[in-house]
């Protein structure tokens, strides 16, 4: 969430849902809507990957699995789908094998990701603050403020994380990573408590303009979405475009939203669920 790279994240409402069961033997992988025809059938798909981390951390073991993706959310667009996936799969391994999602749950996550915000976000639902302690990926949830009305404009490209980590510089300006640090503890505070700050809280010097060449119209929307005084910013690695106007105001005329699809989503209070069918 711009200032708060790779450290504060938030849930939306916009959910994959998958059926997982146990089987005798082999395993039988059903993909509908967005990765449909695209993702491994496989031992390799993400989903499966999780499930089976899962079961190593619970000492469970089953020959076999039978999985059915349902997913909403779109791939490589900054909206965290490969979080989603992990969440989901890791949650679904914990129920199979008896157990009740844990702190660990949430470092395993995160280890597929490298980092917690995502998958933080994911488990906890809400806003989240997330750290690695030098041993282990934790994450804290923040109440977020009622009136936060998030807006994800949603390209019709497709970003890879790498492509763009590798655009980010191995050292930044001491005066930039001041901004980045007062700038991130204003973010946390305006989620919770003060969304009418948002705007300067949002405010990145870390890796938006580093990122530019790789999504040019995203950064042309971040801009004029901020010069028209609304909080926004790019969603995770990108290209998705994250608005969070103040309440639910009306979005002003002449924005350049050719080639984006405007989706008006919820923060998501309660994170990953797993229930029995």
């Amino acid at each position: 969430m711009g200032s708060g790279f790779d450290a504060l994240g938030m849930a939306l409402a916009m959910h994959d849902v998958l059926e997982v069961e146990l089987a005798d033997d082999g395993l039988l992988i059903e993909v509908f809507g967005e990765g449909a025809g695209q993702v491994p059938a496989d031992e390799s798909h993400l989903v499966v990957r999780a499930i089976r981390a899962a079961f190593d951390a619970c000492g469970f073991a089953t020959p076999g699995l039978r999985l059915r993706c349902h997913n909403n959310i779109p791939h490589a667009r900054g909206l965290g789908s490969s979080a989603a996936a992990v969440v989901a799969g890791i949650a679904a391994g914990y129920a199979l094998a008896g157990h009740k999602l844990d702190d660990n749950a949430l470092h395993l996550a995160a280890e597929f990701e490298g980092h917690a915000d995502n998958a933080a976000a994911s488990f906890y639902g809400g806003a989240v603050i997330a750290w690695h302690d030098g041993a282990r990926h934790r994450a804290v949830r923040v109440e977020p403020h009622p009136e936060l009305a998030p807006i994800a404009f949603v390209p019709e490209v497709t970003s890879s994380t790498a492509t763009t980590r590798g655009l980010l510089p191995e050292r930044v300006p001491h005066r930039d990573a001041a901004f980045a640090a007062g700038r991130a503890a204003l973010a946390a505070h305006a989620v919770g408590n003060r969304p009418d700050l948002l705007l300067d809280a949002m405010a990145d010097r870390l890796h938006q303009e580093y990122r530019r060449p790789a999504w040019p119209e995203s950064m042309r929307l971040v801009d004029a979405l901020r010069e028209a005084g609304i909080a926004a910013a790019i969603s995770g690695a990108g290209p998705t475009v994250l608005a969070l106007p103040a309440g639910a105001r009306a979005l002003p005329e002449g924005l350049p939203l050719t080639g984006f699809t405007a989706h008006r989503l919820p923060v998501d209070l309660d994170g990953v669920r797993a229930e029995p069918v």
